[in-house]
């Protein structure tokens, strides 16, 4: 690596100001991706701020049918912790998912989502769930906060303070992971809730997106049989060595037709 200072704070606001002060500071949460960037000099910030001692963004509680997690918590508490298993089991499930033990108990919520990963798991549970995130200056729906790939609704100096999650009234994730890293060839969140049914794709595009044919026709009828003949247009889908965008096209019928039958 290069010399660059390192800050521990225990407050939010003091990371706040840290990041406000630097003249190039960068936020880590579990380091998962920023570690590796560095060791690369794909990034070179002057500062980092490291946000695992604030308290107060690993917090988990649930009020009023929505699940609040903050920005700190790993995907390992996610997918034990009783009030998410209860409220909504889709969503631990998804966190169990992503990786191995190693990056599932360093890996956040919150970092997960900044820096959007067009394989990662969690864009789809926020999207397929409608969460809000809300950060240290305003609160974003989950529509409006990933934009293409690596790239967020975030602003410089806006941290992810908590993710809050409408308790569905059903859903289910479908993952096809790359065997090697368990990221996402396709995954496929699809939930019910007062609003109607949202399907949320990851790992097949740039970005996460919703895949709006297939809601209508899961809000016509939600059934498997609803989605025969209904493709996603592979025009926009990733093509690589993992898979064609042919095929990602195929994984998402295909999952997106198993989570309708493992709710219904």
């Amino acid at each position: 690596m290069y010399d660059f200072t390192f800050h521990k704070p225990t407050k939010l606001d003091e990371a706040i100001a840290l990041l406000k002060d630097a003249d190039d500071g960068q936020a880590m949460a579990g380091g998962q991706t920023l570690i590796p960037v560095m060791k690369q000099r794909l990034t070179m910030p002057s500062d980092v701020i490291d946000l695992a001692g604030i308290k107060e963004l690993q917090l988990i509680s649930i009020s009023s049918g929505i699940i609040s997690i903050g920005a700190m918590v790993s995907h390992a508490v996610v997918a034990r912790s009783h009030e998410i298993q209860s409220a909504i089991p889709a969503l631990a499930d998804l966190a169990g998912m992503i990786g191995d033990p190693h990056v599932r108990n360093r890996g956040t919520i919150g970092g997960a989502i900044s820096n959007n990963d067009p394989a990662a798991d969690y864009p789809a549970a926020v999207v397929g769930l409608n969460a809000t995130i809300k950060t240290n200056k305003r609160e974003i729906k989950a529509d409006d906060f990933f934009l293409d790939i690596f790239e967020t609704a975030l602003e410089d100096n806006e941290l992810v303070i908590e993710v809050n999650f409408p308790v569905p009234v059903a859903a289910n994730y479908k993952k096809f992971p790359n065997p090697a890293s368990r990221y996402a060839l396709v995954g496929v969140m699809v939930s019910r809730g007062i609003d109607g049914v949202r399907v949320a794709v990851t790992g097949a595009g740039p970005s996460v997106f919703r895949a709006l044919k297939m809601e209508a026709a899961l809000n016509q009828s939600f059934a498997p049989q609803a989605l025969e003949g209904l493709n996603i247009a592979n025009d926009s889908l990733n093509t690589d060595l993992h898979a064609s965008a042919d095929y990602r096209a195929h994984l998402i019928n295909v999952l997106t037709r198993r989570a309708v039958t493992a709710i219904a």
